[in-house]
């Protein structure tokens, strides 16, 4: 005799402290802006690989919801976007243009383990041009002010639908 699985209690979903964007609505287009400029010239698929480990390296739920979403939309794999966490130990799957690029974010990101060390800035310039370096490094910087944004007001993960905000 087969019996119905007994239905999952997960913990309470937590409500935003504050609606940013709504109170601030200025400085959320603002904000959408300079993304969408930060974003020009870069790979999609290198892009989304930038916002998910400095979101994971933020721990903002919110942006680690929306841009894996969007990587898989965009047609990432699902295994490149489980081993980015553990990206140092799973260098085969990332060419070395991404590699540079996933170490430039950390280091970025991290700032209070001091500067960015030039051996991690020049890697990056090893496979960047400057242009395209200058964008990576705006890309991170916004993604890291996403972040900030979203962990502050607790934003809430799983609602947001691919592409939804572009």
């Amino acid at each position: 005799m087969s019996t119905a699985p007994e239905p999952v209690e997960y913990a309470t979903e937590q409500a935003p402290r504050l609606s940013w964007a709504q109170h601030a609505p200025e400085v959320y287009k603002a904000m959408i802006r300079l993304d969408t400029a930060a974003r020009q010239g870069l790979d999609p698929t290198l892009y989304e690989l930038v916002k998910i480990r400095a979101s994971q390296l933020n721990h903002c739920a919110f942006c680690l919801d929306m841009h894996t979403k969007d990587a898989l939309a965009a047609g990432e794999s699902v295994e490149r976007i489980v081993q980015l966490s553990a990206w140092e130990e799973s260098r085969h799957f990332y060419t070395e243009k991404e590699l540079a690029a996933i170490g430039l974010t950390e280091a970025i990101t991290v700032l209070t383990d001091g500067f960015v060390p030039d051996e991690v800035y020049d890697h990056a310039a090893k496979h960047f041009e400057e242009a395209e370096l200058a964008q990576l490094i705006a890309a991170i910087t916004v993604i890291n002010a996403w972040n900030r944004f979203g962990v502050t007001t607790r934003m809430t993960p799983g609602h947001y639908q691919p592409g939804q905000h572009k």
